[in-house]
């Protein structure tokens, strides 16, 4: 018996007549690449987009979206927005929450705590479909499985039927028995060409020569990050991973200068570009990309060809890109005005594997041709090894492991790095 039928599913120029089912206690997960249409199909069943075809729900249905301090009020405590989806504070516990949480405000709570506040929300009516859209993609490792394992429990406690929403296939691989691959908003198999692209592919870096010291810390920042001791080596390739809140993105606030260290020194021997996590944020809709790049460096058209795209993409506006596009027109304005040193600040944790792989592919070539040092902080230990050979490992405001990263990933000596490589299922 289904408790989801979906008969010719059409949004023209999106979905093309997307046909099937999930039957009740089903685990389903919906992979695909960005723009493949997941996340219209999800809104179509939820009747949150116009659409054409049938879609028939055999009890109800909810939903967890995939940034949860979008989907939640900023201007209203959790209690109230916990009411309005009929649930209440005592319904924190279901999500190992503890109820006094209803008492914040978004902003107060950590990644994993905003989406397990979602879960708990969705799941106030007692679906019998929970439809989860991308749910763990921009929480770090530790926290992923945290909110993994919490949906794995309550499916088995509960017994509704799952379609999660991913292209992350490893996360795709633990939640659901069965999968569904679309492509340009048709369905592809899964043992197609294109589904053996989505695979991930290891990328060997290119080897990274050293020199003299670059950049060289022995600070404090006023919040965020204690002590820091870290000195990064001219040419040096330098992973910076840790969990939400650990004090990575302060440690680049306080390299950038845009943020003034507490006590200690800061040395950086050269010039500093930046790559953003969210390119569609750090340009600006208004300007052609052209003079975006151009307020970075004189070169547009050489700095657009370097990256993959035409000279002509400079006349175009952001929104006219897809988001690896957009994200390679953030690094053209980065290394037009020919920087010693590239922070790259989550700079592929919101792109599909594909998109990915050849950002990923990019950064290891140009930082080999221009001579970079490249600091990258992720939270997704999956690419450090792709990209850099060294990793510095940040818990709770301190550098609690720093060295190669093969030596780390296979000798973990810090409890904390033991679960972080523990919780990503890495080596």
């Amino acid at each position: 018996m289904n408790v989801l039928e979906v008969r010719n599913l059409t949004i023209p120029g999106i979905l093309h007549g997307l046909t099937f089912e999930v039957g009740r206690g089903e685990r389903v997960g919906l992979i695909g690449e960005s723009g493949s249409g997941k996340s219209q199909t999800a809104l179509s069943i939820m009747g949150l987009v116009a659409h054409s075809g049938d879609v028939e729900l055999d009890g109800k249905a909810a939903m967890v979206f995939q940034e949860p301090l979008s989907a939640l009020d900023p201007l209203m405590k959790i209690s109230r927005q916990l009411h309005y989806a009929g649930a209440t504070p005592e319904s924190l516990k279901d999500v190992d929450l503890d109820p006094a949480v209803a008492k914040r405000y978004p902003h107060e709570l950590s990644g994993g705590q905003r989406q397990r506040v979602l879960i708990a929300m969705a799941l106030a009516q007692n679906p019998d479909l929970l439809i989860c859209d991308e749910p763990t993609t921009a929480l770090d490792a530790t926290t992923q499985a945290g909110v993994l394992a919490l949906i794995e429990r309550l499916a088995d406690e509960r017994g509704f039927a799952l379609l999660f929403i991913s292209h992350d296939l490893r996360v795709i691989d633990r939640m659901t028995t069965r999968r569904l691959l679309l492509k340009a908003g048709h369905f592809e198999s899964l043992e197609s060409e294109y589904g053996r692209s989505l695979v991930p592919q290891p990328i060997t870096p290119s080897p990274a020569r050293t020199g003299e010291p670059i950049i060289e810390v022995h600070a404090a920042a006023p919040y965020g990050l204690e002590h820091v001791d870290l000195t990064v080596a001219r040419g040096e390739r330098l992973a910076v991973v840790g969990g939400s809140g650990s004090g990575k993105t302060t440690l680049l606030k306080m390299l950038t200068g845009l943020l003034k260290p507490a006590s200690g020194t800061i040395e950086v021997h050269g010039k500093i570009q930046m790559v953003f996590q969210d390119p569609r944020g750090s340009l600006n809709p208004r300007l052609r990309v052209g003079r975006s790049i151009k307020e970075a460096g004189p070169d547009v058209a050489q700095a657009l060809v370097d990256v993959g795209l035409q000279p002509s993409d400079a006349k175009k506006y952001p929104h006219e890109f897809s988001g690896g596009q957009r994200q390679r027109i953030s690094i053209a304005r980065a290394l037009v005005g020919r920087p010693d040193i590239l922070l790259a600040d989550e700079a592929v944790s919101a792109l599909d594997v594909m998109v990915r792989r050849q950002i990923l592919e990019l950064l290891d070539r140009l930082v080999d041709e221009y001579g970079l040092t490249l600091v990258f902080v992720t939270h997704d230990l999956g690419v450090v090894k792709e990209i850099c050979s060294s990793v510095a490992v940040v818990h709770e405001g301190r550098i609690v492991e720093h060295g190669p990263v093969d030596e780390i990933w296979e000798h973990p000596q810090h409890p904390y790095t033991q679960r972080l490589l523990a919780a990503a299922k890495l080596p």
